[in-house]
């Protein structure tokens, strides 16, 4: 298997095509990567901006640059010595425009007798024989009409087929409608009635049944076909955990592509391991984002923070915080809640039908309402403490589960005993429907809701992470790193992607308010006083967002906003929206750019941790471009990239500016970094592209982890290890470090090298043994020293 040692991820659109990323491939070289990271390219949506809704699997999307534009950028990839990696979606496709998707017009069309109809995971029976399609404005069809002689029924801009023979009798629209093996309903019932599975609450992306052979093989035929013709050298599999069978399904898609390099799309919880047997190199890295990130966080910061959140959500005084519980405590109620929520609500059709699976595989030893078992099987839904098991693998997580709802709820105990047995079964619908809708209650209540709700340090709400854990020692990172070199070395490492919450330099300034959290709280008070919106945690996220990401347009300011606050759902939502409440945010928001007192505010509190934040950046990347695993680096984060969630981080990259600076430092222009010096983020550009050249040119140098020790009285602030040859060492808590008076004394020992080390970053050379860290950190925060062989 040919494994990359670095990637570089592209996100391609009709205005950023397979051949605008081929033209970048020599940048590419220059910048040290060593294969090419591509968003899904299969023929999507006309229109999407990521391409996650594939409506063809046959072809490539025309838009994006088609075959014609595969083959230039795997050309001039391979030409390059570079590899191909692309992103792949197996468990949904894309239903908005039925006419776009031949597999779901010809499901709509024919019903039952469709051969895809096995294709897609429908449950006839809930819909009376029909597949409900939520997309009514209201309960009336009187907008109905037909059209192209009758074979299409139009409702507004959507258009769906008419089944031969039931449009011929001269009927109008509405009886036409009734003769369907579909059925237009109102759109808010998609949440209780829905009855095809679909990708979380999407309902304009369909799931299909990958565990079906022929499904497997017809949607794949084309990616296999890349491998067969080696224009691509491995595969990112996007959401595998929605499948019926994911170890099945990447053993088969590893003998597809003969044993190419794959990843998986696995969110890991805590200490849960990927599991051994399956043929993946790793995940996507966002366990591994978690870690770098909490090594950067001041442990001292979260007693103040705590305070802080306390009283934000009740409004009760410091002292209050004791009787509030822990932060782990406070979380952990939340998260079920919000889980809760989303089992009763938008994927309330999802429990409905669990409950229907159960009923169908012989019910319940004790006779049971439907609505209890429904109730059951949410509160298990909810207390579910990971993603999902893989049974029988991961049985212990049901048994946890049942544990953790038998005390929330008591009163359901004999029912949530037999409702877990029947769950337990492993193969059974029950079972295999609740592992694959476990992910989803996750997701959408921790990641799209609880995420914007526990905001005490949001740098640390990002996916893949939990917000509880709140701070690692470089010991604690250390031990992850080297278990990591032993069980998944070729995993993904990554900072930043087109799903994280923040990018990691806004995540990486945010970091330093945990070093001033008194500050903070200062800041933060007089900022609510200006502007009360009356939801504490909300205006706590807020505020740190545009100290994050500053400077940020008013414009994309307020989307984030609107985005945050709706899916919060505190004070306004997506679906019952507070006018009055969101006015006045948006008051708050414009106040940064027209209200003189809340600007310097605002300026103030970015001055006190913009330095701190770019040194925490350049940490945080050589950490991840150089610690185990394999390193991605997202489009554009070279530089200072200051973006906020989607779809703030797929915004147009600018490629002749990072090339340009490229040339500047590789004609022997060093930039500087002092405070306001480096506003273009060519101190960024230089540790990038030194780790992924030093990576590419000698890995040999990067086989091994070895913690170094700093000595002497700001050794806490230092974080030290040797790969091999390639050694890192990096500044931590900088503004704690200024308070101190700087390296003072401290000292690392370099291990035995005949000829000493060179610093990639500064081309200084230092002998082993041990060096004083005001020498070695004197010109940037961190340092990169390879072994000289010769």
């Amino acid at each position: 298997m040919r494994t990359p040692r670095s990637t570089y991820r592209f996100q391609l659109t009709a205005d950023f095509t397979l051949q605008d990323a081929a033209r970048l491939v020599p940048y590419l070289g220059r910048l040290g990567v060593d294969w090419v990271y591509l968003s899904p390219i299969l023929q999507a949506e006309e229109g999407s901006e990521h391409g996650y809704d594939v409506t063809d699997h046959s072809r490539i999307d025309v838009s994006r640059g088609g075959e014609e534009g595969l083959r230039e950028l795997s050309q001039a990839a391979h030409d390059a010595g570079m590899g191909v990696l692309v992103d792949i979606v197996p468990n949904h496709v894309g239903v908005a425009t039925p006419s776009q998707n031949p597999w779901w017009w010809d499901l709509l069309r024919n019903g039952r007798e469709s051969r895809y109809a096995e294709a897609f995971d429908i449950d006839w029976e809930a819909g009376d024989g029909r597949l409900l399609l939520p997309v009514l404005g209201d309960d009336t069809l009187d907008a109905l009409t037909l059209e192209d002689d009758r074979t299409i029924l139009a409702y507004y801009d959507n258009r769906y087929p008419v089944a031969p023979g039931t449009a011929d009798d001269g009927a109008d629209a509405q009886t036409v409608h009734s003769r369907q093996s579909y059925e237009l309903v109102n759109w808010r019932r998609e949440g209780t009635d829905l009855n095809y599975r679909r990708f979380f609450a999407v309902s304009t992306l369909a799931a299909i049944r990958v565990e079906e052979p022929w499904v497997f093989d017809e949607s794949h035929a084309e990616i296999g076909r890349w491998f067969r013709e080696g224009l691509v050298d491995g595969l990112r599999v996007d959401h595998p955990d929605g499948l019926a069978d994911p170890g099945g399904y990447i053993d088969r898609l590893s003998a597809l592509t003969g044993g190419a390099y794959i990843l998986i799309e696995k969110i890991l919880e805590g200490d849960e391991p990927l599991e051994p047997s399956w043929h993946s190199a790793g995940t996507t890295g966002y366990d591994a984002l978690a870690g770098i990130d909490r090594l950067f966080v001041d442990p001292s910061g979260e007693e103040g923070l705590d305070r802080l959140d306390v009283a934000l959500r009740d409004g009760a005084a410091t002292e209050g915080a004791a009787a509030a519980g822990t932060a782990a405590d406070r979380y952990r109620a939340m998260i079920h809640d919000t889980k809760r929520d989303v089992a009763d609500g938008i994927l309330q059709a999802e429990v409905r039908r669990l409950a229907r699976d159960i009923e169908r595989a012989g019910g319940l030893p004790t006779p049971t309402e439907k609505t209890v078992v429904q109730d059951a099987l949410a509160e298990l839904l909810a207390c579910f403490p990971v993603y999902r098991s893989y049974l029988p693998a991961g049985r212990e997580h049901l048994d946890e589960a049942l544990q953790l709802a038998l005390s929330h709820r008591p009163d359901l105990d004999a029912v949530l005993r037999e409702v877990a047995e029947a769950l337990g079964r492993a193969g059974t619908a029950p079972s295999i429907r609740f592992q694959q809708t476990s992910g989803m209650v996750m997701a959408k209540g921790v990641e799209d809701c609880a995420f914007y709700r526990f905001t005490r340090l949001t740098s640390l709400t990002e996916v893949g992470a939990d917000p509880d854990d709140f701070s690692w020692s470089p010991e604690r990172f250390h031990a992850e790193q080297r278990r990591r070199l032993e069980t998944l070395p070729h995993s993904m490492t990554t900072l930043s992607t087109h799903d994280t919450k923040r990018s990691e330099d806004v995540r990486a300034r945010i970091t330093a308010l945990a070093e001033t959290p008194d500050g903070w709280a200062g800041t933060l008070e007089k900022l609510r006083s200006r502007h009360p919106l009356g939801d504490g945690p909300l205006e706590n996220l807020l505020w740190q967002a545009i100290v994050g990401a500053w400077p940020i347009s008013r414009e994309r300011a307020q989307a984030y906003a609107t985005k945050a606050s709706r899916e919060a759902g505190n004070t306004t939502a997506w679906l019952d929206v507070d006018e009055e409440f969101e006015e006045r945010m948006a008051a708050a928001v414009d106040a940064v750019y027209d209200d003189e007192i809340t600007a310097g505010l605002v300026a103030s509190a970015v001055a006190a941790v913009e330095g701190a934040g770019r040194s925490n950046s350049l940490g945080e990347k050589l950490v991840q471009l150089t610690t185990t695993g394999m390193p991605d680096v997202y489009q554009g984060s070279e530089l200072w990239d200051l973006s906020l969630v989607d779809p703030d981080n797929r915004r147009e990259v600018d490629y002749e500016l990072r090339a340009s600076l490229l040339a500047d430092i590789q004609a022997g222009e060093p930039p500087v970094l002092e405070e306001g010096a480096d506003d273009t983020g060519a101190v960024k550009l230089l540790v990038t592209t030194s780790a992924l050249t030093l990576r590419r040119d000698r890995p040999e140098l990067f086989e091994g982890y070895t913690p170094l020790e700093p000595r002497g009285s700001a050794a806490r602030h230092a974080v030290a290890f040797d790969r091999g040859g390639a050694i890192t060492v990096v500044t931590r808590l900088p503004i704690g470090l200024a308070r101190h008076g700087g390296w003072d004394d401290t000292t690392i020992e370099l291990p035995e090298a005949r000829n000493g080390y060179a610093d990639a970053l500064t081309g200084r050379l230092y002998r082993d043994g041990s060096v004083r860290l005001a020498e070695l950190l004197g010109t940037y925060p961190v340092a990169l020293l390879q072994r000289i062989e010769s």
